[in-house]
């Protein structure tokens, strides 16, 4: 019979052991967390053109860290603009500051987009934790008849109990408001209260204080980008060169971006037999 009992009810989950590192992947299949020794990000320094975007993001995760208020941000825009990229280099940049005054560090938990109706099962791990978390989900968005964006709503900060306090949850999105254009313009012209209808599918992306817009790159921009990764990875090759071919790598992808200019040094520094660590 306790056999029986012990098959019909599942264990109570383990709590999360969060000093194992400062980085995590959420996995809902068993509730774990698995550690991430070394996050692949990019340096602070090399983020150009989102200055005021990288600023206030790193101030709103330093507040959070230090135990202040804070509020979950959504990073929306164009493509390759380096809206992942900020997350993580915030969270380093900050965990950098906090081991220099002996403090706990901060700690970043990613959940894929498809599970994310399992947050509320992550946020009750969570919940009575000491530390510090900031939850990230990348390239977030809803298609179609997807209705688990509710879960999120709720989750976020309509919930009996709400977002938990050692929390915040930081989304990257092309999109402002999380949901395609045509499936807003649908929700408008089949529903009998069109307003109301709208409205539901938009007020998702108020569940975020920050709304941070990343815009394409204009030439000078992209081209700081190049240079920035040239010098800090010690490429040497003529300043007239640099510039020539990497306009005509992004005219190639027709596309000037973050993301551009790295596939471009990639791209530099095998030609010149230089060995790059990102």
């Amino acid at each position: 019979m306790i056999a029986l009992v012990a098959r019909a009810v599942p264990p109570a989950p383990v709590r999360p052991d969060l000093a194992a590192a400062d980085a995590f992947v959420w996995h809902p299949l068993g509730e774990r967390l698995q550690p991430v020794p070394r996050v692949n990000r990019v340096e602070m320094t090399l983020l150009q053109g989102i200055d005021r975007a990288r600023d206030i993001l790193l101030d709103n995760t330093e507040r959070f860290a230090r135990g202040l208020p804070a509020n979950n941000a959504l990073l929306w825009g164009a493509r390759g603009m380096g809206k992942s990229s900020l997350v993580k280099a915030a969270h380093e940049t900050v965990n950098q500051r906090l081991r220099a005054e002996g403090r706990e560090t901060l700690k970043l938990i990613e959940i894929h987009r498809e599970d994310i109706e399992s947050l509320p099962a992550l946020m009750s791990l969570l919940r009575d934790d000491p530390r510090r978390v900031v939850i990230f989900c990348d390239d977030l968005s809803f298609d179609g008849d997807d209705t688990s964006y509710k879960s999120l709503k709720a989750v976020l900060e309509g919930g009996i109990e709400g977002r938990p306090s050692n929390v915040v949850f930081y989304a990257t999105s092309n999109r402002r408001h999380l949901l395609p254009r045509d499936m807003m313009e649908n929700e408008r012209s089949t529903a009998i209260n069109p307003g109301e209808a709208v409205e539901e599918k938009v007020s998702l992306s108020d569940r975020f204080g920050l709304w941070l817009g990343f815009h394409k790159c204009s030439q000078d921009d992209y081209l700081a980008m190049v240079r920035g990764y040239a010098a800090h990875f010690g490429l040497v090759v003529e300043d007239a060169e640099l510039v020539r071919d990497s306009l005509e790598w992004s005219t190639t992808r027709g596309s000037r971006s973050g993301r551009t200019a790295w596939q471009y040094i990639q791209d530099l520094a095998g030609r010149l037999g230089t060995a790059i660590d990102a």
